[in-house]
């Protein structure tokens, strides 16, 4: 056996902090400047003329309409993209088959293609000058200026979220479980219920968050398609835009700290589930592969 050199601990290098005190100093001053002191002036702002201002601006008749489309929009676009991130995933890890490479990239592709551009896409297919449009008019049917191509963008632009959060976990999970549920003679539906969707339900649900939060807060691709209609196809971001062009700069904080607290939330739940069910998530991805 060849001998092992030790070295005296007196005699080891002894490592800087100086670099790493530098890098976490320099990375708390980097999110202080643009992430804490910019949510902070949202909320400043929103309650500088005090309460009563405030309060005016939130519960506003055009205010309401905003929060209620916002949240219809979200509540057709998750369950939408949950459907098929899930779906996508199981195709993705589960089976080999041609275009599983086009797949992942058209998953994908709503990152790398501008939201503004995504809304063009549609004005183009479905709007009155469009492929489509005059068909749709023909029809009565009216996608673009109107709820459905608030949905349709928003769809678009939040498709990879809850399929992203999937992929990676399902792979390395690996099927051995759902294989052995098969040779017990479990249905499909079954082995989704009973094995799969336990051991994907927390990322599930953190990709759905991140999806809520993006639906939410979308500006780009519905302000190409809403039309900007007052109280009929204005989200919260669009009344935010139309509120500070109208110099109502008190109006437009307040709305938008409620942009800024949706996005707290999705951070602090994000923050919970990592923190909570972290260690079961790492537990249950295979070893030894």
């Amino acid at each position: 056996m060849e001998a092992v050199l030790k070295i005296p601990a007196h005699a080891r290098p002894r490592r800087s902090r100086l670099v790493p005190g530098l890098l976490i100093a320099a990375a708390l001053g980097f999110l202080l400047l643009f992430l804490v002191l910019p949510l902070a002036a949202v909320f400043v702002e929103a309650l500088r003329k005090g309460l009563g201002t405030y309060v005016a601006a939130v519960v506003h008749p055009e205010a309401i309409a905003a929060i209620k489309l916002t949240l219809l929009v979200a509540a057709i676009a998750v369950p939408l993209n949950t459907v098929f991130g899930v779906a996508a995933a199981w195709a993705m890890t589960r089976f080999d088959f041609r275009g599983k490479a086009l797949l992942g990239a058209l998953i994908d592709l709503p990152f790398s293609v501008s939201p503004v551009v995504s809304g063009l896409i549609y004005v183009l297919l479905f709007g009155a000058q469009g492929w489509f449009g005059p068909w749709l008019q023909a029809h009565d049917i009216k996608l673009i200026f109107a709820v459905p191509g608030l949905v349709l963008a928003t769809v678009f632009v939040t498709l990879p979220f809850v399929a992203r959060e999937l992929i990676p976990l399902m792979q390395s999970q690996g099927s051995d479980e759902e294989e052995a549920a098969r040779v017990l003679g479990a249905s499909g539906w079954q082995i989704f219920f009973r094995v799969t969707l336990p051991n994907i339900r927390w990322a599930l649900l953190y990709g759905v968050l991140l999806c809520n939060a993006r639906a939410m807060g979308e500006f780009g691709a519905v302000s190409v398609v809403s039309g900007h209609i007052r109280g009929l196809t204005n989200t919260l971001p669009l009344h935010v835009e139309i509120l500070y062009n109208d110099y109502n700069y008190a109006g437009a904080f307040a709305v938008a700290s409620l942009l800024a607290f949706l996005a707290l939330l999705t951070l602090g739940l994000k923050t919970f589930l990592e923190w909570r069910y972290g260690a079961e998530l790492a537990a249950r991805a295979p070893r030894g592969h």
